[in-house]
């Protein structure tokens, strides 16, 4: 079925490493090539794998990821969390997936480490600007909005077509929410996500809604941040003028907890004010590229 690049990035995850790899070594599918990269680990993340590219300092996941895409030699990719371990055919039953030349992207059913909750069958959009996990396992091979970047699986002909001014993954998210741009951005060029739920893995899920509080409180200016910056960059104006009802009585929300509750989140609104520039250029680039119509992708908005 054809090489396998299989993309791990680390940032103090020594923990989660060990477990993580071995479900890599177990893979029913051998044809896989391990590409790691160290955010500037303090703990000896960099020392778990054969190879593995080093950096000075935590360029973000995003850079991290296109790092490694640049070396990479698979026709797909497979994008694995430290926290993420994956069964032993996860990759043999997501391969025949991609037999549909539509399907651009692909996940398993992942389950929460602890207990038998689902974590993720891939993402799904509300009218409120949000994108959540779906919850719910289901039964048999289904199309999903896209996939999330814990255990997601891409044809590498996708990911180059996705690219915008070179970038794969959008840097400017640093953390959080990429995996959801880059689904909507997949969306937008006609490509398709699937969930395969016969493919299992499980994952520690660290980041909530309910943890929000526990968090860093540069993590959660990203997700401030990164919540107006997906929408900036790939909404239309007939999904902008449907959802705007719902959106906007969120986005008030959002700004209200910024001025009270979580002021940390602040410096999200400055960032966006600063690059405006950058991410009008980015919008006019995949407005324009774009295939499919809102009208064709409202329906995924719920």
């Amino acid at each position: 079925m054809g090489l396998v690049s299989i993309v791990v990035v680390s940032w103090n995850s020594a923990r989660y490493l060990p477990r993580c790899l071995d479900g890599i070594r177990a893979q029913t599918h051998r044809d896989i090539e391990v590409i790691a990269v160290d955010n500037a680990s303090s703990d000896d993340s960099a020392s778990s794998f054969e190879r593995v590219i080093r950096n000075d300092t935590n360029r973000g996941f995003s850079a991290a990821v296109n790092q490694a895409l640049a070396v990479a030699q698979g026709e797909f990719v497979l994008l694995l969390n430290p926290d993420c371990f994956l069964a032993p055919e996860y990759i043999e039953r997501l391969l025949p997936v991609f037999d549909d030349p539509s399907v651009g992207a692909a996940t398993g059913l992942l389950m929460r480490a602890e207990g038998d909750a689902v974590d993720t069958a891939g993402i799904r959009m509300t009218r409120t600007g949000r994108h959540l996990d779906i919850m719910v396992a289901p039964r048999e091979r289904v199309e999903v909005f896209g996939v999330s970047g814990a255990a997601a699986m891409y044809r590498m002909s996708f990911l180059r077509d996705a690219a915008v001014d070179g970038e794969i993954f959008d840097e400017d998210f640093f953390a959080y929410r990429e995996d959801a741009d880059l689904a909507w951005r997949g969306r937008l060029l006609g490509w398709r996500a699937v969930c395969e739920p016969r493919a299992l893995a499980h994952h520690v899920r660290r980041v909530t809604p309910e943890a929000r509080r526990e968090l860093p409180a540069d993590i959660n200016m990203h997700s401030v941040k990164n919540r107006f910056l997906l929408r900036a960059k790939n909404e239309g104006w007939y999904l902008a003028l449907r959802n705007a009802p719902f959106e906007l009585t969120r986005d008030v929300l959002v700004i209200l907890a910024a001025l009270t509750i979580e002021r940390t989140s602040l410096p999200a609104f400055g960032w966006l004010w600063r690059n405006r520039a950058r991410i009008r250029a980015k919008r006019r680039e995949i407005q324009r590229r774009r295939k499919v119509s809102d009208r064709e992708l409202a329906r995924w908005f719920r």
